[in-house]
């Protein structure tokens, strides 16, 4: 890796940990395989931990060439206007709000982004859509993710969009999720499950746009992390 390689930011957890001597305390969190998956894909990563104003998501996004937005627990309901469903868990207002500010900041500067489960699901609340709060009643089963692990769920993907030069058209998917995404503005449907729920969305045009609904970071599949990487690597030198 070269000193010319995309710095790609990764939004993080921020919730109670325990290591060593220390127990319950607020720490600033993400699964390994993100950064890993971002490294294998020749790019940089950098953690983000949920910023206390606008000012300072604007300042840690002016420096990076790319923005994933990981995923983690609902999406406060209240930001789409609705009252929370008896199965949604604990939101957490300031991961909610600092995203935002990245996900605004990311397009103004038309910086390519990438969203990972809950990411999906914050962008199309950001573009002014929706989520199924509790998808098991709307598909009947808790096959997205009612176990400790990740499901394997297969996927078609539509031809002729972004996505569908990244990864295989069919195959089977790591899922954990009992949410989705209901209404999409500005964004085209590009994935869907056998039973019909949306796992992949994209912004039309020539901007880096892209959310799915599983978690390609804990696969060997590199494709949707090297296409970031790729557009970042095209944004770079605009942004230097």
């Amino acid at each position: 890796m070269t000193g010319t390689a995309p710095l790609v930011g990764i939004s993080m957890y921020r919730v109670p940990a325990s290591w060593a001597m220390w127990h319950g305390v607020a720490a600033d969190l993400l699964p390994a395989a993100y950064a890993r998956a971002v490294e294998r894909a020749g790019a940089v990563p950098v953690l983000l931990p949920a910023y206390a104003d606008e000012a300072a998501a604007r300042t840690a996004a002016s420096r990076l060439d790319a923005l994933i937005i990981a995923g983690g627990a609902d999406v406060d309901p209240h930001l789409y206007g609705q009252e929370p469903d008896d199965a949604v868990a604990g939101w957490d207002e300031d991961r909610d709000r600092s995203e935002l500010w990245l996900l605004q900041a990311a397009e103004d500067a038309a910086m390519p982004v990438l969203g990972i489960c809950r990411g999906m699901q914050l962008m199309a609340v950001a573009a002014g859509g929706s989520l199924v709060q509790h998808l098991p009643d709307l598909v009947g089963s808790t096959r997205h993710g009612g176990g400790d692990g990740y499901e394997q769920i297969p996927l078609r993907v539509e031809p002729g969009h972004r996505i569908s030069a990244l990864i295989e058209a069919s195959g089977t998917v790591p899922c954990h999720h009992h949410q989705s995404v209901a209404a999409h503005p500005g964004f085209v449907a590009t994935a869907t499950t056998d039973d019909g729920v949306l796992h992949a969305m994209e912004a039309p045009g020539e901007r880096f746009a892209v959310a799915v609904q599983w978690h390609p970071e804990t696969g060997h599949d590199l494709g949707l992390f090297r296409g970031l990487a790729d557009a970042a690597r095209d944004r770079t030198p605009v942004r230097r």
